[in-house]
């Protein structure tokens, strides 16, 4: 059985943690944040902790429960990704994987396996704030390719424009 300090230091860092990676979502503006991601890490930790409850007779409950917790999370993080409607842009994704994430990291945390909990956690920030400058980077470079490969080819269908009669 896990000892009411314990469990009280795992739900603590599920919460805090689930709250840190919500605030990454809050300050850029994303439909979840600091409350929504701290219950998703603390509720998926509050849930492995009650299937570790000496009161349970299946040992295999715990598995069901990660399974679980897992599965219902990706339907919480399927209601943030929007599609608009030409189809051409699809929003939400690094939100709803954020949220799977949280949910990951609160099991983490449920088990106390805190190795994994402060390496995922880590590397959760380093791609949340350097991924997004990453992207934006890429995203610059790809429409100033676009708009020269735009040019060329409105220039190939011309050929008049090249060299104009005299």
């Amino acid at each position: 059985m896990i000892d009411w300090p314990d469990a009280v230091i795992r739900l603590t860092a599920a919460a805090v943690i689930g709250g840190m990676i919500g605030a990454d979502r809050e300050l850029r503006g994303k439909p979840t944040g600091v409350r929504t991601m701290g219950i998703v890490a603390l509720g998926s930790a509050l849930v492995v902790l009650v299937s570790q409850h000496p009161g349970g007779t299946d040992p295999a409950a715990g598995s069901r429960v990660i399974q679980g917790v897992i599965t219902g999370v990706g339907f919480l993080g399927a209601g943030v990704i929007l599609r608009n409607p030409a189809g051409k842009k699809v929003h939400g994704l690094t939100t709803a994987a954020a949220i799977w994430l949280t949910a990951c990291i609160g099991v983490a945390c449920g088990l106390g396996a805190w190795p994994l909990v402060g390496t995922s956690a880590i590397l959760a920030g380093i791609i949340l704030v350097f991924g997004a400058r990453l992207e934006r980077a890429l995203d610059l470079r790809e429409k100033h390719h676009k708009r020269s490969r735009d040019v060329e080819g409105d220039q190939a269908q011309k050929p008049e424009m090249r060299n104009p009669p005299v």
